[in-house]
């Protein structure tokens, strides 16, 4: 059944709200932004059509709040939701809600989400297919001791994750049992401000695996594609900081095999719009983590190396428009890497940066993509997440696209934060990345402090020096007169 959507609700913010707002304007649909308080200064503000604020700072009082988003999307007459990514972009009560109320969800139905997106679900349906699971405790009870307990049989180290999402939020890695019940109860608190569900499992944490994913799509008519996969083994604390696709290590069989793992998981639970399962591999074996049932950060990878709209396929979708694609057709072309730009000080083992963007510039060219969520003058505030954008390169062959992204990364300019390509810049250029050989511990085994202290030559320490001994000629006020170095700052973020 055809539903022409003519204004649409967006429930996120940043930049994925603005890339919501792109593929809408191409479509000919009108947008409301249903944002925070301290969002009303951002680009997906400004871009969209219409906006109405459904709440303040905290997210669980503003985006978490499923009625709130509703009642704005009514008020403002969409007939549609996009939920983004994080959020409520995995809830199903939301996506249910929205259905009562006749509002399209743009995303999987509310069924996929609670059998998909339910990280504990999956694993169930996973293994009457045959599809390998890490070793772990899914169980409903969720007292502390009985957790531990499982902990112990499970045998450290063990790996806690949220039940109601994913983005590595809630995840963390007990090493030994004396810790065990501090970082349960921690996991449990994140999970519930991330999710709204405090419900956490547990699995064997692999040391030495890859994190593979394939990006999979269910059209308005029930077939199931698969879009290629990424690898985003480049993690910080569980969270993705460099995808990329293909991946760079699998071969033609392995490949075929996780496509049509990923294929038989989405066909089994007849699924809709898009989605991504998620494996580790390692010693020639995937083990299924879980399937995120919404968009993922890193879907313009996909995009670039197949040539196809995610964002416009899951609206053309939900509207019961068919796709013109071709399983057959949908074959990689070159290679895509993406890099998230967070402010954070990478000499400061990541500390986010907040405050005013003074200045940006993106070096536009061939194979170049930014997608933005801040301009010159907006804030970064502490409420949410740091990262200002994505950049996304596409070439012809992996070593060709990781030269283009170190070429884009020195020529962006950011002005008023401290950003983190400096750290981005030294893991393009570390061995281990350029031969692919990374895995999931390629961070913490390599750069667990992030960049470290900044070190300076002898030449710039004399030249620092000299500067600051001027400026305290001119300034004798005590408190003013040290002036920090053009290194300290990274003016050009290098």
């Amino acid at each position: 059944m055809n539903r022409p959507i003519k204004r649409l609700a967006i429930a996120n913010r940043g930049e994925v709200a603005v890339r919501i707002i792109r593929a809408c304007q191409e479509l000919d649909i009108e947008t409301v932004l249903l944002h925070s308080e301290p969002d009303v200064n951002t680009l997906a503000y400004r871009l969209s059509d219409h906006q109405i604020c459904i709440g303040p700072a905290p997210a669980n009082e503003s985006y978490l709040r499923i009625q709130d988003n509703i009642r704005g999307a009514l008020a403002m007459g969409a007939k549609a939701i996009h939920p983004g990514f994080g959020f409520l972009s995995e809830n199903a009560e939301f996506a249910r809600a929205c259905q009562k109320e006749n509002l399209v969800f743009i995303g999987p139905t509310p069924e996929n989400i609670q059998t998909c997106g339910d990280k504990i679900k999956v694993k169930y349906l996973a293994k009457e297919l045959g599809i390998k699971t890490i070793p772990g405790y899914n169980g409903e009870d969720q007292t502390i001791d009985l957790l531990v307990a499982e902990c112990k049989a499970i045998g450290f180290p063990v790996l806690v994750k949220a039940a109601a999402g994913g983005g590595g939020r809630g995840h963390k890695v007990i090493h030994d049992a004396a810790s065990a019940k501090e970082m349960i109860e921690a996991s449990q608190r994140e999970a519930k401000a991330a999710f709204g569900s405090s419900k956490v499992f547990l699995e064997k944490y692999l040391g030495r695996a890859k994190h593979i994913e394939v990006q999979v799509f269910g059209d308005a008519i029930g077939k199931i594609y698969s879009l290629c996969e990424r690898e985003c083994s480049v993690q910080r604390k569980h969270q993705k900081i460099i995808e990329e696709g293909p991946s760079a290590k699998l071969n033609p069989e392995e490949k075929k095999k996780v496509h049509e793992m990923a294929r038989k998981l989405a066909e089994r639970a007849n699924y809709k719009n898009a989605g991504t399962v998620e494996f580790l591999y390692q010693d020639g074996e995937f083990y299924l983590i879980e399937m995120n049932t919404r968009l993922q950060v890193e879907h313009p990878v996909t995009e670039m190396i197949l040539s196809i709209d995610l964002v416009k396929s899951q609206i053309l979708t939900a509207q019961g428009t068919p796709l013109s694609w071709n399983q057959e057709n949908l074959v990689p072309r070159g290679h895509s890497i993406e890099c998230r730009i967070y402010a954070e000080d990478p000499n400061m083992g990541g500390l986010p940066n907040t405050g005013v963007l003074k200045y940006l510039e993106f070096p536009e060219g061939p194979g170049r993509r930014f997608d933005l969520g801040f301009e010159a003058g907006d804030e970064v505030t502490p409420f949410y997440d740091s990262m200002i954008n994505k950049i996304i390169v596409w070439d012809e062959s992996r070593p060709a696209a990781i030269r283009k992204m170190l070429r884009v990364l020195d020529d962006t300019i950011v002005f008023g934060l401290k950003t983190n390509i400096p750290f981005l810049k030294a893991i393009l250029n570390h061995h281990e990345f350029i031969s692919g050989e990374m895995t999931t511990q390629f961070i913490e085994k390599n750069f667990p402090n992030a960049l470290g202290p900044m070190k300076l030559t002898p030449e710039q320490t004399a030249f620092a020096e000299q500067a600051y001994s001027q400026a305290g000629a001119h300034n004798p006020n005590p408190e003013t007169s040290r002036l920090q170095s053009p290194w300290e700052v990274l003016w050009r973020n290098v």
